[in-house]
């Protein structure tokens, strides 16, 4: 056994494979520690937050502040409150008044900004432009030149009716994010749903990796059993275990696995139930595999003395045909597994997936960002994580049975 196990991890593809699985469950593991609480809280009353550290404006406002004054803090004020569009529209204006804006960077929002400070009255009143057009460009320069002009905020309060002066907030007035009572990181942002898109996608990957173990387990004990008597006893049990198998070998396992989850209410449907019923679908190849295997096995000279000895089925099997087919076992039931997990998402991108109000998984996950449309809207942090921790797990599990594959196989040992 300690042999094996070090043979294991001489395969530079298992270490690389049992290392990102063992890493993904420890972040399963620790992370609710770190950030406990409901996944499908509802934090945000809008949808799709962008990912970030928020601060409480409510609390910044009265915290504490230091004085600074950075040289670039202007420039980055303009930089940022100038946006793409409003470019577009300074420099469309520039182009109906016939203006030359050649010797200025319209990068340099600074720049821009001086020079349509000093032309826009003669270019507004110059363009040919629509009414809408030219009432949209005086919003523009309103906004612009409230940016400006604005050196300070003044903080009010009503109290009984009066509206009293709290403090004012300058553009030199700094706060150190430490000292706020309420922040939250979201290093993800937030879901269609306002919650926290990282916290729901770690307990999401617990639970997806949960279905995908129970439906291996499933898959993998039926088959393993059906393929075990298929194979050592041979003759009428033989033909009708393989009758079943051929038949269901037929069907596609996907189309099956869906008109079964349809006929049943989503009410009903739970993680550890689509997980026995991925598995109850899954099991054919195993069994064929296994019957294989043990068909070559059954007429060893063990096997035979032990048939002599008059030793019962189930010790013959168990102790002279099941060890010399374990780590085959092992790597069908890691294929099981991957193969669950990804069975799960498929369901739940369908709809027929567990139910959708207490578990989240990373079907489900990928399921609400495409209805809310994060794919066509640049919502990235809504899916691609997802994706991506689909494809570490299935990536791992596979690299880590390729490993075993080539130790155990003797036709691909080095």
């Amino acid at each position: 056994m300690k042999n094996t196990i070090k043979q294991l991890f001489h395969s530079p593809k298992f270490v690389i494979g049992f290392v990102i699985f063992v890493a993904i469950l420890l972040t399963i593991f620790i992370y609710p520690l770190v950030n406990p609480g409901n996944p499908l809280e509802m934090i945000g009353i809008g949808t799709f937050a962008k990912p970030g550290t928020y601060v409480s404006l409510y609390d910044a406002v009265t915290t504490e502040k230091d004085t600074f004054k950075f040289e670039d803090a202007d420039e980055k004020r303009l930089q940022s409150a100038i946006s793409p569009s409003d470019k577009e529209a300074m420099l469309g204006l520039f182009e109906a008044a016939g203006m030359d804006y050649s010797a200025i960077d319209v990068d340099d929002s600074a720049q821009l900004i001086e020079f349509w400070d000093a032309n826009f009255d003669a270019a507004i009143s110059g363009a040919k432009l629509k009414k809408s057009a030219k009432r949209d460009l005086r919003l523009l320069n309103s906004r612009i030149q409230a940016l400006k002009a604005g050196d300070n905020f003044t903080v009010v309060e009503e109290i009984d009716g009066e509206t009293v002066e709290i403090s004012k907030i300058t553009k030199t007035d700094y706060i150190n994010t430490n000292k706020v009572i309420n922040v939250r990181k979201l290093p993800l942002g937030t879901d269609n749903f306002g919650r926290d898109t990282l916290r729901e996608l770690i307990a999401a990957a617990g639970v997806s990796l949960k279905i995908g173990l129970i439906a291996g387990c499933v898959a993998t004990f039926i088959g393993l059993l059906l393929g075990l008597l298929s194979g050592y006893m041979g003759g009428l049990v033989d033909n009708i275990i393989s009758f079943f198998t051929n038949v269901f070998s037929v069907i596609p396992g996907f189309v099956l696995l869906i008109l079964i989850n349809y006929s049943i209410s989503q009410e009903l449907r739970g993680p550890t139930l689509c997980a026995i019923i991925i598995g109850a679908t899954a099991w054919t190849w195993t069994t064929r595999s296994v019957r294989s295997q043990v068909i070559s096995l059954r007429n060893r000279d063990h096997v035979n003395l032990s048939k002599l000895s008059g030793h019962s089925l189930f010790r013959i099997i168990l102790t002279d045909i099941l060890p010399y087919i374990a780590s085959y076992v092992v790597m069908a039931f890691i294929l099981q597994v991957s193969s669950g997990i990804l069975a799960e998402a498929q369901l739940s991108m369908l709809g027929l997936g567990p139910r959708v109000t207490t578990t989240p998984t990373l079907g489900l996950m990928m399921n609400w960002a495409t209805l809310y449309g994060a794919h066509t809207s640049g919502r990235w942090w809504a899916y691609f994580p997802v994706i991506l921790t689909i494809t570490l797990i299935s990536f791992s599990l596979n690299f880590m049975n390729t490993g075993m594959d080539q130790v155990f196989n003797p036709a691909l040992r080095d």
